[in-house]
Parts: C-alpha cells; sequence; structure tokens
C-alpha cells in the first residue's frame, strides 16, 4: 500500500526563478515566480511540479538523488544544455543499458541525460 504520490520535487537554489528557467527548457514547460521568493516549473503530461527554494548557500557536496533525462539524441541534448548553462562532468558512458552523460545544472546540481539501447 502506497502513503501518496509525488506531488513535487524540491531543490534549494541561490537565484531560484534562473534555475526554473534552465530546468523549463530541459524538461519542457513554463518558469513561474513566486512572490515569496520561490520559482517553479509545473509539471504537466502526469509529472510532478519542480519547485525551488530560495537558499544562499553554495552547493558543497554531490547530489543524493539526482534526475535522469531520457532523450532522443544524447549529443545534440547535451550540447543544447551547455549552451543554456550546464556544464559536463566527464565524457558520456556507454554500457549495457545505453548511453549517458554527467551534467551540472547553472547551480552544480548533477543530472545525466540517457538515450537507454533501443530494442
Amino acid at each position: 500500500m502506497a502513503l501518496g504520490t509525488v506531488d513535487q520535487w524540491v531543490l534549494n537554489a541561490a537565484e531560484p526563478y534562473a534555475l526554473a528557467r534552465f530546468w523549463a527548457f530541459v524538461l519542457g514547460g513554463e518558469p513561474v515566480a513566486r512572490e515569496d521568493g520561490w520559482a517553479l516549473v509545473e509539471g504537466g503530461r502526469g509529472r510532478p511540479r519542480l519547485s525551488f527554494q530560495p537558499d544562499p548557500a553554495p552547493k558543497t557536496e554531490r547530489n543524493r538523488v539526482h534526475p535522469d533525462v531520457r532523450v532522443d539524441d544524447i549529443f545534440a541534448a547535451t550540447e543544447a544544455a551547455v549552451a543554456e548553462g550546464a556544464r559536463r562532468r566527464g565524457d558520456p558512458v556507454t554500457d549495457a543499458q545505453g548511453t549517458f552523460q554527467v551534467l551540472l545544472d547553472p547551480e552544480g546540481n548533477e543530472f545525466c541525460l540517457v538515450s537507454p539501447v533501443k530494442r
């Protein structure tokens, strides 16, 4: 029995609206600024909302959780994300599951672009 469903994922951010704009580019949707300093990207299409709460403290450690974003063309998606402010962490890796590229968003949060093996 499940206790509930994920309503939203919340990330701390030095610049919440700037990070919401970046993630709206990556995932689709429109960034929304709230009057209280928070910002968000509405999930749509069955996805939970992605919210950003103000936090001036710099990110100092690796994320314990990170999103894997499925893409059709990992190389084109990587270039587009980098042009929007992401940074590469290493080279793309290919294994039996497909290809993935570790990236950092503009505030240093890790995420992966993934292109699974087509079966």
